[in-house]
Formats: structure tokens, C-alpha cells, sequence
């Protein structure tokens, strides 16, 4: 009798084959098109420790807005940044620093060593995995609430670790080691709210420890694919433009 055959586990109806999971994160990343985000960024490195009140505004694929403010909303800088160009306005001097986007120049204006694309991810919480679509995991786990996949770099002689909640696919996790056990990058991604059933971190913590980089974002507020005008700096007509 039908009602004697036991019934498949739902937990076990739940997993998510590796190789479709990838899919998902993927395609949860490339759905955020706009972004504009409220909060505050630290950054500590060899060379500086500061923490500030900032505006990022986005729209994908290539221009960054990013405004940082000081006590009581004074404006301190505000940075363009395009795949090809950047823009950065110190208020206080009342200078303006523009020019091709090269090596070194994001360390220069925004004191964090990171491609275009890396700053992307960073300030959307988001992890590129489309290296990963193609590729099975050498490692895949999973548990009542989380997937892991852990992936190895033979060339680099590396482990990249990546965890992911089961109930909404967030990813709360990246890490990046080397074979004999060494940790390289560590981060970690909290207080998820969901745009368009894509789940977006308002607490984003990332820790390089081979440059003594740690980056740390809290988001107040989040607003993802409404509309966006048109990402231009204001500037003073008065004020110094030095061409780098």
C-alpha cells in the first residue's frame, strides 16, 4: 500500500546539487544592477586606521560613487571611479585628482589595494564565483543550515572555502588558505535582508592578512535596482584640479 512506503526526508529534498547551488549564487550577484548604500567603513592597514560615515552609489558594470563625511554630515571626499578613470575630491583642501585608473591608484584614493572589480564585490557584500561555474568543489559539504564547497588552487597552493546559509543562500563566509594551513583572507558577511529574493549582507568584515588589510562596512540603509541618475562629483569652480 501507498501508504506504507516511508517518505523521502525533506531535509534531503532540500539539498542543492553543487553544481546548481554555484548557479544560484552567481545569478543572485549579477541581479543587483543599482545599489546605493548608507552606513559607515573602517579600514585599518600598515598605514592607516580610520573609520567614516559614507554613501556608496553604484550601477553596474563600471561607475562607483562614494562619499565619506566626518562628524555632523560635513563632507570630507568623494571619489568617481569608472573601469577607465577616477575623479577624487578632497573637500578640505579643496583639490580635485583625476586620471587614468592604473595600478596603485585605488590604494592612493581610497587607502584599501583592490581592483575595480573587487570593490564592486566589496561594498554589495557580494562573492564573484564565476570561476566556479564550470568547476566541480574538491570538497562538498552540508548540514541543517549551512552548504560549504571548498575548492583547491594546486598552482597557487591554496584552499578557497566558501559557506552558505541553506534557508536563503546567503554567503556568511569566504576564506582563502594555504596548503599547510596558513590563512590568507578571512570574510565574513552578517544581518542579510532579502531585494528580489537576493539576500544582501548589511555587516560585511573582511580581513586580508597578507597586506594587514581589514576592511569592515555597516550598512544603516540599502536601496537595490531602483533607478540611479546620473553619478557625477559636484565641484567648486575655484577649486585645484591636479591631473595624475
Amino acid at each position: 500500500m501507498d501508504g506504507c512506503i516511508p517518505s523521502k526526508p525533506v531535509q534531503e529534498e532540500q539539498i542543492v546539487s553543487a553544481d546548481r547551488l554555484i548557479k544560484r549564487l552567481e545569478a543572485n550577484r549579477r541581479k543587483i544592477k543599482n545599489f546605493v548604500g548608507n552606513g559607515t567603513i573602517t579600514i585599518k592597514t600598515s598605514e592607516i586606521d580610520a573609520k567614516s560615515n559614507f554613501q556608496v552609489q553604484i550601477k553596474r558594470p563600471d561607475t562607483v560613487k562614494v562619499a565619506f563625511y566626518g562628524p555632523f554630515g560635513i563632507d570630507l571626499a568623494s571619489a568617481l571611479i569608472t573601469q577607465q578613470n577616477f575623479q577624487f575630491y578632497d573637500v578640505i583642501n579643496n583639490r580635485l585628482y583625476r586620471g587614468k585608473l592604473k595600478s596603485g591608484v585605488m590604494n592612493d584614493i581610497l587607502k584599501i589595494d583592490i581592483s575595480f572589480e573587487e570593490l564592486l564585490d566589496l561594498l554589495t557584500g557580494s562573492v564573484n564565483l564565476t570561476d566556479k561555474l564550470r568547476r566541480e568543489p574538491d570538497k562538498y559539504e552540508t548540514d541543517s543550515d549551512q552548504y560549504n564547497l571548498t575548492y583547491y588552487d594546486s598552482s597557487a597552493s591554496t584552499a578557497s572555502i566558501y559557506s552558505i546559509r541553506r534557508d536563503d543562500l546567503g554567503i556568511t563566509g569566504y576564506k582563502l588558505n594555504s596548503f599547510k594551513g596558513k590563512k590568507l583572507v578571512n570574510a565574513d558577511y552578517s544581518k542579510f535582508r532579502k531585494y528580489e529574493d537576493t539576500p544582501v549582507p548589511f555587516l560585511i568584515d573582511v580581513n586580508e592578512l597578507t597586506n594587514n588589510q581589514k576592511i569592515k562596512i555597516q550598512y544603516r540603509s540599502v536601496d537595490v535596482n531602483n533607478e540611479i541618475g546620473n553619478l557625477k562629483l559636484d565641484i567648486p569652480n575655484d577649486a585645484k584640479i591636479i591631473d595624475w
